[in-house]
């Protein structure tokens, strides 16, 4: 295993103290003893706090995201493990300017079971909670870590529109409404070229033939639908695209907003490239583009690969999706 970093046990705290000192004009570290993230003006008296987190691995998701315009949290559990109810709870008080908190929560298992226990011991304590469940993988129902389907980068705009929502003045049950309108209408697809090492294990999450390529995978290197060999750019986009247009369907007409994920090791080259042919199909589908999103917002370590989300779009999310937005990971005037 090679990696940039000291000790296996530390990599998380010390990744958190360097995003605080690179980023003290948007975010600050809860404690030294607890991996939690808050905006540095936290909490923001009569708005809607936000909070997402789980395993650490997939930067600039969560923390990155927190700023002005999107989380006020981000909670960072050790490399693909979710964070623990007690880390979560402690993001939620910490964020909770009166108007109450929305937890914004991918379909994992264990997260969506330790912010759900972590909400009722934020209620215990008279803080009005609610959570939405983001699950747009259209590749895989039932994978290693789920019962149902993924969430996977679609969950960016989820923070980003439900963020948006909350500067406007939405109150809870507003904000959690148009969180699950972007739920309701955005889809993802993923590949490897190669797979990822976490940390602690010190060996690939899984093996790859040279010419191989793994299809429909997940965000913690699990595996996908099926394995094939390496094909040029444009016909694995079209696979994806294919599976992700017919999912809901999108149809002739539809407004989308699309973004193509890097995994971690993916040139920006090669996503451009990506792009152009989920361009060229969405014309040829008379789907027009309202905003594009290239480059890493979910990934996987070091993994090489991509996704590939729509969402589609109403008057309500177009605004609130161009909306201001200044945090790490994403910035919008």
């Amino acid at each position: 295993m090679k990696k940039l970093i000291n000790d296996v046990d530390a990599v998380v705290d010390e990744m958190l103290d360097g995003m605080a000192a690179a980023y003290p004009q948007y975010v600050k570290r809860l404690s030294p003893d607890l991996e939690v993230m808050v905006r540095v003006d936290a909490p923001v008296k009569g708005k809607v706090g936000l909070i997402s987190g789980g395993g650490s691995g997939h930067e600039p998701t969560h923390a990155g995201f927190v700023g002005p315009g999107m989380l006020d949290a981000g909670v960072a559990g050790a490399v693909f493990t979710s964070p623990t109810p007690d880390q979560i709870f402690e993001g939620i008080k910490a964020i909770d300017g009166g108007a109450g908190v929305l937890m914004i929560i991918k379909n994992y298992t264990g997260d969506v079971m330790n912010f759900e226990m972590a909400g009722e011991m934020a209620e215990a304590e008279d803080i009005e909670v609610d959570f939405v469940v983001v699950n747009d993988d259209v590749a895989v129902q039932d994978s290693l870590y789920t019962t149902g389907r993924r969430g996977v980068a679609g969950t960016v705009f989820v923070h980003k529109i439900a963020g948006a929502k909350a500067v406007a003045g939405g109150n809870l049950a507003e904000v959690k409404e148009v969180a699950e309108k972007v739920i309701a209408n955005v889809r993802t697809m993923g590949m490897a070229l190669t797979p990822c090492t976490v940390p602690a294990a010190g060996k690939p999450t899984f093996t790859l033939e040279e010419n191989e390529i793994e299809m429909g995978i997940g965000i913690h290197g699990e595996p996908g639908t099926h394995r094939e060999e390496l094909k040029p750019a444009d016909e694995i986009v079209a696979h994806m695209m294919e599976k992700v247009l017919e999912d809901l369907p999108y149809k002739a007409g539809d407004e989308v907003a699309v973004m193509v994920n890097g995994m971690g090791a993916t040139p920006q080259m090669e996503l451009l490239l990506l792009n152009r042919k989920v361009s060229e199909m969405l014309k040829e589908a008379d789907i027009k583009v309202h905003r594009t999103y290239v480059g890493d917002y979910m990934t996987s370590l070091e993994m090489a690969g991509f996704s590939v989300t729509l969402l589609k779009l109403d008057d309500e999310l177009k605004e609130l999706l161009d909306a201001p937005v200044d945090t790490p990971g994403l910035t919008q005037f």
